[in-house]
């Protein structure tokens, strides 16, 4: 792998994002690169772990001179728990080794609840981890049926009280526009995950991709998607339910308990920090800095082969697993400013636009996109029906 400039210019924060590949069941609505047994290309999970570790001995080399510690780790995937604890564990010293821990870092694994157990999860805390991501999806049996989710909806009360005991951070992830599902359906489900009171929530309105099997359901006619409207009515009944039970919104589809308790790893890739994506099909990105020359190098973001075999041939061989690359200008990096900061509770300064958008500003504000108190005030900042048109008000100020 060739070098890249080591010292980020401004001095910005580092994360490592690892991906595992593995679930025990494709689910039918799932476009993300994952795979069930048998299908990986890895002899076995520790062959997958090998691979993942020889990726970081690459990065320690092409970002020699870089001293700075991750702060936030999150291992997604696929089903990261159906690697065992100690695999979870070899990836997790694979970051200390390569880059180091900050001592306050965020170490985050998603999970399903039946690929976790009271002793898988103690583990991990006492290798280091401090928050689980648990995809809850929804608490109806039917729904999580035509989601093709494998667990029961009981299974989740064990897991969360399990990641408590264990002394772990928990925030559940949900899933609302699920076709069959009725408002009141959504609504049984965040009551039921109010009442295990995690410290975070994420809930993400169903994309039906045309790619998956899902896709191919409604393409037959044999499912139909939840419209927009009744999608628009599931978000706000969400915002609304979450703040009366103690959540604040902090980004469109997240809310945290208690200042603090935001996914910190997540709030790094809203607001531009660096990070090394490690796994088939993971992304990286590095800022402007300055190389081991003294010369200026531009921003740069690449990602991973996706097919685990050509992931696990490329490392193997020493060659970096790299599919592509592309630079970034600061019109790009002022274009992706806004599209990501603009989604955070905080909002932007409005002087952080690429170029003055006066008018634009101000129908936004007049439709009720855009909080007009906090624009006089210097800043963008979406209302509740701007986050519903979030990407409405980004194409307008860009």
């Amino acid at each position: 792998m060739a070098a890249v400039a080591t010292t980020a210019t401004p001095m910005r924060d580092f994360g490592v994002y690892i991906h595992v590949p593995f679930c025990a069941v494709r689910c039918g609505y799932c476009d993300f690169n994952t795979y069930a047994p048998g299908d990986t290309g890895f002899g076995s999970r520790d062959d997958y772990v090998a691979a993942a570790l020889g990726e970081m001995a690459q990065a320690r080399d092409a970002m020699a001179g870089d001293e700075r510690p991750a702060r936030t780790v999150f291992i997604g995937g696929g089903t990261p728990t159906m690697l065992d604890a100690r695999a979870l564990s070899a990836l997790l010293d694979g970051v200390r080794e390569t880059w180091g821990l900050a001592p306050d870092a965020e170490v985050t694994t998603e999970a399903n609840p039946d690929s976790v157990t009271p002793e898988s999860l103690a583990a991990l805390a006492s290798a280091g981890f401090t928050r689980v991501s648990l995809g809850m999806q929804s608490a109806l049996p039917h729904v999580l049926a035509t989601l093709e989710r494998t667990h029961r909806p009981e299974n989740m009360g064990r897991a969360v009280a399990a990641a408590r005991a264990a002394g772990l951070s928990v925030s559940l992830d949900l899933i609302y526009g699920t076709p069959g599902e009725s408002l009141a359906d959504w609504e049984a489900s965040l009551d039921a995950a109010i009442a295990l009171e995690p410290d975070h929530i994420s809930a993400y309105a169903l994309v039906i991709e045309p790619g998956t099997r899902m896709g191919a359901q409604l393409r037959r006619g044999e499912i139909e998607a939840v419209d927009l409207d009744t999608q628009a009515d599931m978000y706000e009944r969400a915002d609304a339910r979450l703040a009366e039970a103690g959540y604040a919104w902090y980004e469109v589809s997240n809310w945290a308990r208690e200042p603090g308790q935001e996914c910190r790893h997540n709030i790094a890739y809203w607001t531009s920090q660096d990070w090394w994506g490690v796994g088939p099909g993971a992304h990286s990105y590095l800022g402007p800095r300055i190389g081991p020359d003294g010369s200026e190098a531009a921003a740069e973001r690449w990602w991973n082969v996706k097919l685990p075999r050509a992931y696990a041939q490329r490392v193997a061989a020493g060659e970096s697993p790299a599919a592509e690359r592309e630079p970034l200008s600061e019109a790009d990096l002022a274009l992706e400013a806004v599209m990501l900061r603009l989604r955070l509770a905080e909002g932007m300064p409005v002087a952080a636009l690429p170029e003055p958008r006066p008018r634009e500003a101000a129908a936004l504000v007049a439709d009720g996109i855009l909080d007009g108190r906090e624009l006089i005030g210097g800043r963008l900042r979406l209302t509740l029906r701007g986050r519903l048109m979030a990407d409405a008000a980004v194409r307008a100020l860009t």
